[in-house]
């Protein structure tokens, strides 16, 4: 007999991410909400300035979070995952959407109507808090990143988004030794989400790499050496 798929509320969900600190009393009350649905690479899920009318639970997915500003330069804000809530501040605030998401791959994401979210966040205090320590934890990470751009070079805002990358997605590459950032990025994507060019994301690569701290392939980045990387980036462990 063929042994059965774990159900969705027990999933052992990526760390850190919002599904993986609800109780899996709250995880099955909040899917049963939504409708799964599969969409294709590239797909655009909201768009920015769109009615916030729904929330995303990525079940199986990795979509980017990108925003505009008027003169038409985009940035990066956010790459989310599996486990990861998005599109919840619009239907909170009953306005619109702030960003782009776009799926970066085939992704299985659960669509949950906005009054519904909000009906469980009232009946359930547990996914409230969890929904405003989600909240607070991104808002810290944007503050970060906005004092890296006034503090930091190129090179040193580069490794520390890669080691936030690593932490949140990575993985481990036996055959090479190494953490696989876990997240494929264009050069461009990389500038858009530390305030830099594609050449100066380029140049402060192939410096790393000569260092020995960092691989590269075609959208890929290994972290070669995570402790002396970490000291390069002026972080203290």
């Amino acid at each position: 007999m063929a042994p059965q798929p774990t159900p969705l509320a027990s999933r052992d969900w990526p760390a850190g991410t919002f599904m993986s600190k609800l109780p899996v009393a709250d995880r099955k009350a909040l899917l049963d909400l939504g409708i799964p649905r599969w969409h294709s690479a590239g797909e655009m899920l909201f768009r920015q300035g769109d009615k916030g009318d729904s929330v995303l639970v990525l079940l199986d997915a990795v979509v980017t979070v990108k925003a505009g500003v008027e003169n038409g330069v985009e940035t990066l804000i956010a790459i989310r995952v599996s486990g990861d809530l998005v599109g919840e501040m619009a239907v909170i605030d009953d306005t619109t959407r702030f960003a782009t998401i776009t799926t970066c791959r085939r992704s299985l994401i659960s669509h949950i109507p906005g009054p519904a979210f909000l009906d469980c966040l009232q009946r359930r205090p547990s996914v409230a808090i969890t929904v405003n320590r989600m909240l607070s934890e991104r808002l810290r990470q944007a503050g970060r990143r906005r004092l890296d751009f006034t503090g930091y070079g190129v090179e040193v805002r580069l490794c520390r988004a890669l080691l936030e990358l690593a932490d949140r997605h990575g993985r481990m590459d036996p055959r090479r030794g190494a953490v696989d950032v876990g997240v494929r990025l264009s050069h461009a994507e990389y500038g858009a989400l530390i305030g830099a060019t594609k050449e100066s994301v380029q140049r402060a690569l192939s410096r790393l790499a000569a260092k020995g701290l960092v691989e590269t392939g075609r959208r890929r980045v290994l972290i070669t050496d995570k402790a002396r990387l970490a000291k390069f980036a002026d972080i203290v462990t």
